[in-house]
This record gives C-alpha cells, structure tokens and sequence, in this order.
C-alpha cells in the first residue's frame, strides 16, 4: 500500500509531469521535423536545378541524358522505366495477394492462419539487396528459358520479384479490410442460399473493397519507390519505352547511380538527383493520400 508521504509534493509533480509532456512532445515532432527538413532539402535543390533547366523541359523532353556530352533533361524515360516495372509488380501482387487475403479471410482455420500470415511476412525481412540479385541471377536465366531475347537486364525480372517482394503488404492489408467486414454480412449470404464461395465474391469483397484499393495503392508506392532491386536487375539504360524485354532506368536507379560520387558536388548534374527526388516524392505522396482517403471510407461504412 502507498502512503501520501511517498508520493513527492505537489511543486515536484508539476514539475515532472511538465517535462514528461515536454519529452512526448518532442518525441511525437521527431517525424514532423524530420519530413519538414526533407522537404526543405528537396525545394531548395531542386530550385537551384530549375534555375537551369526548364521545367516544361523537364516534364516533357523525351531523352535523359544529363551525364553525357548531349545533355537532355527530360524525366519521361524515367517515369517510363518506373511505371514499367512497377505496373509489373502489381499484376504480380493485387491478384496472387488477393487470392491469399481471401484464403486466410474467409477459409482457413485460425491455426492455418497463425502459420501462414507470419510466414508470409518473413518476405518483408529480407533485404532488397538479396531480391536484387535473386532477380538478376535466378529470375533472369529462367526467363530466358522461356524467353530467348530478353536482355540480362530487363524490366520484366525486377518488375516480378517485386511483385514478390510487395506481396505481404497487399496480402496483410487486404485481409484486415476482409476482416473488417460485419459478420451479418456474412450470415446474411448464407440465410439466402449463397455458398462460401459467392459470398466471399459478391458480399465480403465490394464491402472491404476501399480498404482493398488501399491495400494496392500502398503496394504500388512501395514499388514506385524500390531501389536496390532495379539499379541492380534492370539497367541503367534510360530509355522512352514500354518494352519490358529491354534494360530500362528508373527514378531510384538514377539517384544511386549519381550518388556514387562521380558528379561534382554543386553542378546541375548534381541537382538533377533532388529534381528526380521531388518527382518522385509528389508521386509517392499522391499515392498515399489517396490511400488514406479510401482507408478512412472503409472505416467510416
């Protein structure tokens, strides 16, 4: 039992809990400043890059070729190579991931489920470096297999190991929106003669649909914003195409390639990397927006 005498004067309470609250607030401004001062970072460089270069050049000139003798800054091929092989992700992903969710949702048993799930989350523990060359020494020889003229760097092999890669999320966030859905639902399918089956499709899955939606925009920002995988399977060729076949470059394989440290500090090759960042910040934070937006509709129906 505690007595008052062990508790400290009401001046010292006030005290600690005033610093007590001073340490969770600076605690909870970490993330804010942090993205403040990233932000910040990405404006004030990517200025001093559109001092120089146009930005409806930027935005619209095929070529990208700001390390060579030519220089062109137009960002589409690497959007292009981006859109690529994320696009090849989430046809890999939203089917086989939804496929799982409705498994683990609506037809395994909770011991099934306990297995399965975590395991399925072992994925995201492996690093992106070792899918990286999992794509280029296994996935790429096996394709070729299939395929005889596909290049030994492509956007098809990165494009599918990070549709592998991605898989858990799609899967952990889809089946917690299947999840979410009101078992009367359910029972209501039943009580009308449907099967586990159409009602699993035709009740189950447009009920949790904005949270699945969610679960695959926040698959394809993941993918958008991969770097290992594709600076060391896909090339660095960038190039205005669509052709899976053929070594592309993206946003992220860009800014490692220029980070290496062969660009001098302060030119307008340099630049270009925080150009390119902010491009691909604005894509991501769209994303993510709308992620949140649907994500908040599941919760609110």
């Amino acid at each position: 039992m505690f007595s008052p005498l062990d508790f400290p004067p009401v001046g010292m309470r006030r005290v600690y809990e005033f610093l007590f609250h001073a340490v969770l607030f600076l605690s909870a401004s970490v993330t804010i400043l942090t993205t403040v001062g990233i932000v910040a970072i990405l404006l004030y460089q990517s200025a001093l890059f559109f001092r120089e270069v146009s930005i409806v050049e930027f935005l619209t000139d095929t070529q990208w070729t700001p390390l060579f003798t030519e220089k062109h800054f137009g960002i589409l091929p690497l959007l292009a190579g981006t859109f690529l092989t994320s696009s090849i992700a989430m046809l890999v992903a939203i089917p086989v991931g939804l496929l799982i969710a409705v498994f683990l949702s609506e037809y395994a048993s909770s011991r099934v489920r306990s297995f399965v799930k975590p395991t399925l989350e072992i994925l995201t523990a492996i690093p992106t470096v070792v899918y990286g060359y999992f794509a280029l020494l296994f996935v790429t020889p096996l394709l070729k297999k299939v395929i005889p003229n596909i290049s030994g760097f492509n956007a098809l092999s990165p494009g599918i190991v990070m549709g592998i890669m991605i898989l858990p999320i799609v899967t952990s966030l889809s089946e917690d929106a299947l999840r979410a859905v009101p078992r009367s639902l359910r029972e209501a399918a039943y009580a009308l003669g449907a099967d586990r089956f159409t009602t699993a499709v035709k009740v189950v899955i447009p009920s949790a649909l904005s949270g699945i939606v969610a679960a695959f925009i926040l698959g394809i920002s993941r993918a958008i914003g991969e770097t290992m995988i594709v600076t060391i399977a896909a090339g660095q060729r960038p190039v205005l195409t669509l052709n899976p076949l053929v070594p592309i470059e993206t946003m992220t394989a860009y800014i490692v390639q220029v980070s290496l440290g062969d660009v001098p500090t302060g030119t307008v090759e340099y630049h270009t990397i925080f150009a390119v960042g902010l491009a691909l910040f604005v894509i991501t934070l769209v994303f993510n927006i709308v992620s949140y937006l649907l994500k908040r509709r599941m919760w609110e129906r």
